[in-house]
């Protein structure tokens, strides 16, 4: 099998179990907190990396910002064998009271987005993995960790979520808003793969709180450290799954 156009890994090159953050810089803080790592490819926004956690070997692929670079992700993973994907993002709370830091596992997402569209209509479901999403709650209750668990929407246009976009989502008790779980979802669903998504939330919308407004960077100081927390959830999700 050639090689992967935008991985650029092929088979076994990576393992069963691939956890996929947005972000390529969190590619490097989930493998510090794996006991070994190392970097298997990196091209554009996309890195990947190898790593072991508690005897357990998983892979760890950025996606990028969005559905269209998450589905190629999820297709080429798919392709070079990966079975399981479980994305490990941030997310804006769409529900007063939902705090910046906290962590949100989702049972759906919401399609307001294109790509899933080009793959199925938006009358099929996109939904997680049971087993994953059992897996991601149970390790959270585990650690002692309080999370939410509901729907959540995936939206493309991130400049484009108007005050009528989220009171409607609010009114539909959509959790949060992000920008890839529709797609992991549908695809992995038609490809027969297994998949789950844990975000931290980085600001809530109906609040008036947006990402990057609280200091120079990124994200909040609160939801840099819960990240670490929603890390240590999937890791440990991660065991279990292999077992």
């Amino acid at each position: 099998m050639a090689k992967q156009p935008h991985l650029l890994v092929e088979e076994g090159d990576v393992n069963d179990i691939a956890l996929i953050p947005g972000d390529p810089g969190r590619v490097d803080r989930i493998a510090n907190l794996c006991d070994s790592s190392a970097v298997v490819a990196e091209n554009r926004e996309y890195k990947v990396v190898n790593a072991t956690y508690e005897g357990t070997d998983l892979t760890i692929c950025s996606t990028g910002i969005g559905c269209p670079s998450a589905a190629i992700a999820v297709e080429e993973l798919n392709e070079v064998g990966v079975e399981t994907v479980i994305r490990v993002g941030t997310t804006g709370a769409l529900q007063e009271g939902i705090e910046i830091g906290d962590m949100i596992i989702a049972t759906g997402a919401a399609k307001n987005e294109g790509t899933s569209k080009r793959y199925e209509d938006v009358a099929y479901p996109a939904v997680p993995d049971y087993d994953v999403l059992s897996s991601l709650v149970d390790s959270a209750e585990a650690n002692d960790e309080e999370v939410h668990v509901g729907p959540i929407a995936s939206d493309d246009a991130f400049y484009a979520e108007t005050e009528e976009y989220v009171a409607d989502w609010e009114d539909a008790n959509i959790l949060s808003v992000e920008m890839e779980a529709a797609a992991v979802f549908s695809l992995t669903r038609r490809r027969d793969m297994r998949a789950g998504a844990i975000c931290t939330v980085d600001g809530n919308l109906v609040e008036g709180t947006q990402k990057g407004e609280t200091d120079d960077e990124e994200l909040p100081e609160k939801a840099k450290n819960n990240v670490e927390r929603a890390i240590r959830i999937t890791l440990d999700a991660v065991v279990d799954l292999a077992e």
